[in-house]
């Protein structure tokens, strides 16, 4: 019965690591958004800055978020990012963002833990 314990525990230690994220990796899978987003200041996309834990829509004072996402009624959350980032059309159907999303959930959350660093 130990051994069954101790080897489901051993089981979920990766995923457990997983789920944590690098930012150090997550600045360098970021640097494509960087073509539409910043920590400073709104361009194509709005301002990152803060993102984590803020509603979807708002903020980032000046930029012009889509009806879509302003009423898609999200809270920036580690779940609701890692859906975002992997698929933002299916995520919020009616997005200006075109990104395809990124497939890779190492990436995914590596980013999310540099999203965290800036927020």
């Amino acid at each position: 019965m130990r051994h069954l314990i101790l080897g489901a525990a051993l089981a979920l230690l990766p995923l457990t690591a997983h789920a944590e994220g690098d930012a150090a990796a997550g600045e360098k899978a970021f640097a494509p958004c960087k073509a539409c987003h910043s920590f400073e200041k709104n361009g194509v996309g709005p301002t990152l800055k803060g993102v984590v834990g803020a509603k979807a829509g708002e903020g980032a004072d000046g930029y012009n978020f889509s009806d879509a996402m302003k009423k898609s009624g999200i809270t920036w959350d580690e779940a609701n990012l890692k859906e975002w980032l992997t698929d933002p059309k299916k995520k919020v159907p009616g997005t200006k963002m075109v990104f395809p999303g990124i497939k890779d959930e190492k990436k995914v959350q590596d980013v999310i833990a540099y999203l965290k660093t800036k927020s």
